[in-house]
């Protein structure tokens, strides 16, 4: 199991309900969440089989950004 954190700019629930399913559809993901309190939107990946880059794919695809961050 490997732990992704990305800098995002998912900053409400709406945008949470926007990229959930993208995310929960994404074979590999034990579990997600974003922590907006944080000032870089952080979001943090639990993921066994999937790439950075699979991870950045979906958010973007729903119109949001997401920048790996260590």
């Amino acid at each position: 199991m490997e732990t992704f954190k990305f800098k995002t700019n998912i900053n409400c629930g709406g945008c949470i309900a926007s990229v959930t399913p993208s995310l929960d559809n994404l074979k590999g993901i034990d579990k997600w969440e974003v922590d907006t309190a944080n000032r870089d939107k952080v979001l943090t990946v639990q993921a066994e089989g999937l790439t950075a880059e699979q991870i950045i794919e979906s958010v973007t695809a729903k119109g949001y950004f997401a920048q790996r961050i260590d």
